[in-house]
Formats: structure tokens, C-alpha cells, sequence
């Protein structure tokens, strides 16, 4: 793939755009003739390999955030690609370099009109890092938004080994990053994640110990409570049932009076710092069995995404 460097960069290029707000299945059509993004200083140019659907891109593509946003635009935050060209400030990556990361900084805060969903697409230096060499386009392009928002979110707690942590949605695209992360970076005691009765053996697989069937158990009913409970589905109100008194509860769905809320800032410094748990195995991607799905049929990516169905992340690949 690196041989994609050498291949002269195109003007115009194949990208999925939408040019008013609605579902993918309503708005997203491919098109042909996409100007190529103009490169800035500390960008870096690249030609787009594989790249992963969020639910940020659903929400937006709705109009969600439609106050910093503009259209047309082609969605995606998460990609996984080669370094094509660099801007004159750039230090740390060279064309030829395998790279992923997620391209908006700030999710929703004027981000960028050509995102992963096209041929090529420009990204700030500090986004991004260097793929591992274990995983392939398609595993790397899985992981930056997820694991990023999951690190961010057990940080911010004050989150350290020996501490309980309950992670509600345990199978998607965040909750088994943050069941890992728990486990083999921050060295949790116990971690217990609900999903529903087909996913409990992948729970217990990334290191879930308790494994918790939502459908048959009220997780705020159980004796046990835990320190932390990482809220990723928008159940702030029972998850602060679930937590320790003095214990913390931090929700990436939706604001809530009592319940801390954030949105990531994304950095390719967190892809660095566990780049050696990726490169070991013990931090594992997880892509929906469904996919990867090939760039043509992103239409019916986006309409499995919003089903809230996917096990790990949805992936686009191989782009064109």
C-alpha cells in the first residue's frame, strides 16, 4: 500500500457527500469530482486506505451541529492511510508514511468538510500517529476516535489500578476499548459491562469479569456498586445508581445535571503513548463482523451504524 505515495495526487477525487442534512440513505451519494483539499503548513496530505463510521457522523450528517458546520461536506472523523505530502512545518511523518488517527480535533467544533470518506483527505500533524506495524489499514482506521474517547474518559475520572469500573454498552465501538484499557493499562480490580446475551462471551474475552446481560438484569439493581461507571449509551440517570457513594459516573452520550460530560479532543498522542499495548496484542481493534464494508456501499454502513446493533466499530475498506 505504501506504493500509493508515488502515484501522482489527482485534483479532483471520488468522495461521499452529502449537501443537505438527513439520514445516509436520504442525503449520501457518491460523487466523482470532490476538489482536493488544500494542504496547510502543518498538515499533512493523505491517501486514504481504510476508515471507521461513528455515531459523531450520523449526528452530524442529521444536522446536529449544524451551528459550526457547513455543507456539502463528506463525513467521516477516523482514518487509516499514507502520508502522500507534508506541509512546510511539518517534523514528525514523511511521505510513504502508514498513518492513521482521527482527523477533527475538537468533534464539534468546525470540523473539517472532507473527512475520511474520500480518497485523500488533509490532517493536522498532531492527530495523528504512526500505524502499528501488527495491524492492518483496517484495524488502525478502527481505533482512534474509540480508544481515544475511552482513554480520555477513564483519565478524567482519576481512574487507577485497583479501582471497579461498570462500562454500560460494553460491545460497541467505545465500551471495548474502555473494558481493555481498563484491564491492561490502568489495572482495574474488577470490570463488569452490559450487552446484550449473543455479546457476553466478547466481554469476558477483552477481560470483562462480569459480564451482564441488559435484556434479563438491572445492572442499578445489583448489590455490588462500583468506582467508576463509564456511561456510553446515555443512561446517566441509572448509572448513578450503580456507582459507589464518593464514586464517579462520566457519560459521552448526552449532558446531564449531575453527570461529568465531554467530548474528546482528539491527539495522536494517546495513539503513541499505547502504541506497545497495541503492538503486544494485549489492546485489541474490534471490527464489526458485518464489515469491513467496501467503499461503495457506505450508504448501507451508515444504516447498519444507526441500528445500534455493531460490535466494535464499523469500517469502511478498501477506499479506492
Amino acid at each position: 500500500m505504501a506504493a500509493a505515495a508515488d502515484s501522482p495526487i489527482p485534483s479532483q477525487i471520488k468522495g461521499w457527500v452529502y449537501s443537505e442534512y438527513g439520514k445516509a440513505s436520504d442525503v449520501l451519494k457518491l460523487e466523482t469530482n470532490v476538489p482536493i483539499p488544500e494542504l496547510k503548513e502543518d498538515q499533512v496530505l493523505i491517501k486514504v486506505i481504510a476508515a471507521a463510521l461513528n455515531p459523531v457522523d450520523s449526528m452530524r450528517m442529521i444536522g446536529f451541529f449544524k451551528v459550526n458546520d457547513t455543507i456539502p461536506t463528506v463525513p467521516g472523523y477516523d482514518v487509516a492511510g499514507v502520508v502522500v505530502k507534508v506541509g512546510s512545518q511539518v517534523k514528525n511523518f514523511k511521505e510513504g508514511d502508514e498513518v492513521y488517527g482521527d482527523l477533527n480535533e475538537e468533534a464539534h467544533e468546525f470540523p473539517k468538510k472532507v473527512g475520511s470518506l474520500a480518497e485523500y483527505n488533509v490532517a493536522e500533524e498532531k492527530v495523528l500517529a504512526l500505524k502499528p506495524k501488527n495491524l492492518s489499514f483496517a484495524e488502525a482506521a478502527s481505533l482512534p476516535l474509540a480508544i481515544e474517547t475511552a482513554y480520555e474518559g477513564l483519565e478524567r475520572v482519576g481512574f487507577s489500578a485497583g479501582k471497579s469500573v461498570l462500562v454500560l454498552g460494553g460491545a460497541g465501538g467505545v465500551g471495548t476499548q474502555i473494558i481493555q484499557l481498563a484491564k491492561h493499562v490502568f489495572g482495574a480490580s474488577k470490570i463488569a459491562a452490559t450487552s446484550s446475551a449473543g455479546k457476553l462471551d466478547l466481554l469476558k474475552s477483552l477481560g470483562a469479569n462480569l459480564p451482564i446481560d441488559y435484556t434479563k438484569v438491572k445492572y442499578e439493581d445489583l448489590p455490588e456498586k462500583f468506582d467508576v461507571v463509564f456511561d456510553a449509551i446515555g443512561e446517566p440517570d441509572r448509572a448513578l445508581k450503580a456507582v459507589k457513594e464518593g464514586g464517579q459516573v462520566v457519560t459521552i452520550v448526552a449532558p446531564h445535571p449531575t453527570v461529568p460530560f465531554f467530548v474528546l479532543t482528539s491527539t495522536g498522542t494517546t495513539l503513541e503513548k499505547l502504541r506497545p499495548y497495541f503492538e503486544s496484542g494485549k489492546v485489541k481493534p474490534v471490527v464489526d463482523p458485518s464489515g469491513p464494508f467496501p467503499f461503495s456501499q457506505a450508504v448501507e454502513a451508515f444504516s447498519y451504524l444507526d441500528t445500534s446493533r455493531a460490535t466494535g466499530k464499523v469500517v469502511i475498506y478498501p477506499i479506492p
